[in-house]
């Protein structure tokens, strides 16, 4: 299938010329074949190719899973540190039997217009079911342009969603995550630079930033680490208090600000195996999927090495989830439009080791 914009922008000038004075016939064995060039660097191919998608967060509901991803859109926006690119309007959801199944666009299910207190970019959401209702977690930018967590719900793992008329109270920064164990739930979030997460100064925001990446530590200062609460019963508000997740290295210390191959800069995600519980984080501006290991989910975690080496694309965003005995990752790469802000989804095999670590999964070939 032709990606949205019916082009593949890497490799297309070489194709360009020839095209201009080519059959119909012609011109589409031309396309696959480049289309075919381009997919053998990958180790993974994308699961959607009429939408850009991006973060995909899975989940097994009902027998299935389910993925809830960001829906990338093309945008006039200029790109800057902070991602104003990433101008996202509405979230589509998808599932899929089992891997390697067809995968159904079970459409739009919540857009931005449908969010009141909500005025733009539409981030990497969370889903979660408990007694039989499904919770979307979003990200989106208030009428002040500060970025707060909303809940939206359904009846349906597919949707659609209603969104509550107000962002969940104490919440702030995005990328939300929730983290299940028995019949508690927990919310994890938060990511410096556009994610908002370094204008925080004891979870209040701090007046007078005279920049956008105002507040950031010192090099040899801790690192800002990703927040976590158990959400209410209702699962729409905080039962307590948020606490950071201090993400610590092998010596026991804070990895610090300026270590950006090991630091949290945003997608935090939870799972656990037997007694260990796993989180991992994306580097950001190094672009690996680091993790780190635990024993409870508030940490401290210990960093540990890194799921996923550095894909194509500035960004990446993840989800690791078991299906039938086995462990897979969700990511996403920019395979179909070579473009940052237009991204694509995908799963891997993720492969636990005895020792507990995780072998490190590549997205390229070699």
């Amino acid at each position: 299938m032709k990606n949205p914009t019916n082009k593949i922008l890497v490799y297309g000038l070489l194709i360009a010329l020839p095209l201009a004075c080519a059959s119909p016939k012609q011109e589409e064995i031309a396309e696959k074949s480049l289309e075919d060039t381009v997919a053998a660097k990958f180790n993974h191919q994308p699961l959607v190719t009429d939408l850009f998608t991006a973060d995909p967060s899975a989940h097994v509901f009902e027998g299935k899973i389910y993925i809830y991803p960001s829906h990338d859109i093309e945008t006039d926006v200029a790109q800057d540190d902070m991602g104003s690119h990433f101008d996202m309007k509405d979230y589509h959801v998808y599932s899929m039997e089992k891997p390697g199944s067809p995968v159904t666009d079970h459409g739009v299910v919540l857009k931005l217009e449908e969010i009141p207190w909500a005025s733009r970019q539409l981030w990497a959401p969370d889903a979660a079911e408990k007694d039989g209702k499904y919770y979307l977690f979003f990200p989106a930018k208030d009428k002040e342009g500060i970025f707060k967590i909303g809940v939206a719900s359904s009846d349906k793992p597919s949707g659609p969603f209603m969104a509550e008329p107000q962002p969940i109270p104490g919440t702030f920064s995005m990328d939300p995550a929730v983290f299940q164990q028995g019949s508690d739930y927990f919310l994890i979030w938060g990511g410096i630079w556009g994610g908002q997460l370094q204008w925080y100064k004891d979870q209040k925001l701090v007046p007078g930033r005279d920049s956008q990446l105002s507040g950031l530590p010192e090099s040899e200062e801790p690192a800002l680490v990703p927040y976590i609460a158990k959400l209410g019963e209702d699962m729409k508000s905080l039962f307590e208090t948020p606490k950071e997740i201090q993400i610590l290295d092998q010596a026991g210390n804070p990895i610090k600000a300026g270590d950006n191959n090991r630091r949290f800069f945003e997608a935090a995600w939870m799972h656990k195996l037997g007694d260990t519980y796993y989180l991992s984080y994306s580097t950001g501006d190094t672009h690996y999927i680091a993790y780190a290991t635990g024993d409870n989910p508030y940490g401290p975690f210990t960093y540990r090495g890194n799921v996923l080496n550095p894909v194509e694309g500035w960004t990446n965003h993840h989800s690791i989830v078991e299906f039938e005995g086995r462990w897979y990752l969700f990511y996403h790469d920019t395979q179909l439009s070579g473009d940052t802000p237009l991204r694509n989804i995908k799963m891997a095999e993720l492969i636990h080791n005895p020792d507990g670590t995780i072998q490190t999964i590549d997205a390229m070939k070699k």
